[in-house]
């Protein structure tokens, strides 16, 4: 939906409720798509969301919705049901949402409703909460439709018109008598060739298969790169237990582009934060600012102890703000190309060092040009202090331009260093490199890149 259909259908919802027209509510409701119900459900307060859940008919939508729903919104749904309720809007939903979902809920409360579930239910959710948060064994769905290699086409397209629960695909994934995976076959596949022909001679052999344990956004990076619309999800004896489908991929996708983004801003992880309150999300964002506080205490002390220089030639501080704001945005950048390079598979260990020394020669080119930009500034400066008597002779003019010059140079050069080769060291740490253009990054840029410029200073002008 567009924002303006949106904000016209809250208003819509909105108004009738006000009106107490129930039963007009339940027929919008009703037409209203699940997807775009999610959607809509950010905009209501909390009372509104649990009236309009309320008045879904189908135990089966009231699970389509859940499954698109933010996470705190999911929480607060689930709040006001009953347990057997819970239950019943379960056994509509996918092994893999399921599992999503009983996550966000407290330890107890799992074990509750996994002891009112079925017993092959109750296993198949606890064998796939075993595997870690963020791994493709947490999203895939263990109900993947497979058939054995000796089956010929027709028989194939036999079980695909028989089969309505498990997961289907526009593959089908081969197997022999011992759910090895051998081969994969496309639908298209089985529509153009000949009916007695067998699986095992039409199918492709060489299947792209993941681990449980692999990622989440390397599951996604690896559909991306092959164009897939799934993954088949195999254990160390290449048994097929699983697959992870378009859908998840494009929440995954969505999921990490938020959380890079949040990162590089200095939001941490919570994707959820625009919804969250106001008190927690001042307890969310407090931490990260703390380091962009700190590191302003830092430079304040810098500065504090090139007094005597500043005192003296107050036209430096004049062009502080200049070089940690261009130190800061062209160390911003690098580390958003490198970061984004890293994630793409772009840059890898064969890359990273040809990478590193082209920013460094973009961030030393920038660095002269604009450092002679501002020398020449400076020195207008100057020589107007100088040309109306202020005590700025002609060669401490040219001393404090030249100093001027040198020190936004140096630090656009770091600042190119310190951008890329953050996010490539945070990387080989396993840490996500994303938090490397965040508040901490930024501000030792900043800190050093004062420092530096001070520090030029400080050896050029003769006090």
């Amino acid at each position: 939906m567009r924002n303006n259909e949106v904000i016209l259908l809250v208003d819509t919802y909105r108004k009738l409720h006000r009106r107490g027209a129930k039963v007009n509510l339940i027929n919008l409701v009703d037409k209203t798509h699940h997807a775009d119900l999610a959607l809509l459900f950010r905009s209501f307060t909390t009372h509104e969301r649990l009236y309009f859940f309320s008045l879904i008919k189908t135990n089966s939508k009231k699970a389509e919705v859940l499954s698109e729903a933010d996470d705190n919104i999911i929480v607060e749904l689930l709040g006001s049901l009953k347990r057997p309720e819970i239950i019943q809007i379960f056994r509509e939903m996918d092994y893999d949402d399921e599992t999503n979902i009983l996550r966000l809920l407290p330890p107890e409360e799992q074990q509750e409703l996994l002891k009112l579930m079925k017993d092959d239910e109750s296993r198949e959710i606890e064998a796939l909460m075993r595997y870690e948060e963020d791994t493709a064994g947490s999203i895939m769905n263990p109900e993947v439709f497979h058939l054995r290699e000796e089956y010929t086409v027709s028989q194939a397209i036999e079980e695909i018109q028989k089969s309505h629960d498990t997961e289907m695909v526009f593959y089908i994934y081969v197997t022999d008598d011992r759910t090895h995976l051998v081969g994969v076959v496309s639908l298209r596949q089985l529509i153009l060739n000949d009916p007695k022909k067998k699986l095992s001679d039409i199918m492709a052999e060489e299947v792209v298969s993941i681990r449980p344990e692999t990622d989440q956004e390397e599951v996604a990076r690896i559909a991306s790169r092959y164009n897939f619309v799934a993954v088949p999800v195999v254990d160390d004896e290449n048994k097929l237990i699983g697959v992870v489908t378009v859908d998840d991929i494009i929440d995954v996708l969505r999921e990490e582009a938020t959380e890079d983004l949040l990162q590089m801003a200095g939001l941490g992880r919570d994707t959820d934060i625009i919804l969250k309150s106001a008190w927690e999300t001042t307890k969310k964002r407090f931490p990260w600012l703390l380091a962009t506080y700190i590191g302003g205490l830092i430079a304040a002390t810098t500065i504090g102890i090139f007094h005597d220089l500043l005192s003296n030639f107050i036209i430096l501080a004049s062009f502080l703000p200049i070089i940690a704001g261009m130190g800061g945005n062209i160390g911003t950048q690098s580390s958003t190309i490198v970061t984004r390079g890293l994630l793409s598979g772009r840059v890898n260990p064969d890359t990273a060092f040809k990478i590193i020394l082209k920013e460094i020669r973009v961030g030393l080119t920038l660095g002269l040009l604009y450092g002679v930009i501002l020398g020449l500034i400076a020195f207008t400066m100057s020589y107007f202090l100088h040309a109306n008597g202020y005590n700025y002779p002609l060669k401490q003019c040219i001393e404090l331009s030249i100093s001027i010059s040198l020190g936004i140079a140096t630090a656009m050069t770091l600042a190119t260093f310190m951008g890329t080769i953050a996010p490539i060291v945070l990387n080989k740490m396993k840490i996500d490199p994303a938090i490397a253009t965040g508040p901490f990054v930024t501000t030792s840029i900043d800190i050093l890149g004062i420092l530096i410029y001070l520090a030029i200073a400080t050896g050029l002008v003769r006090l």
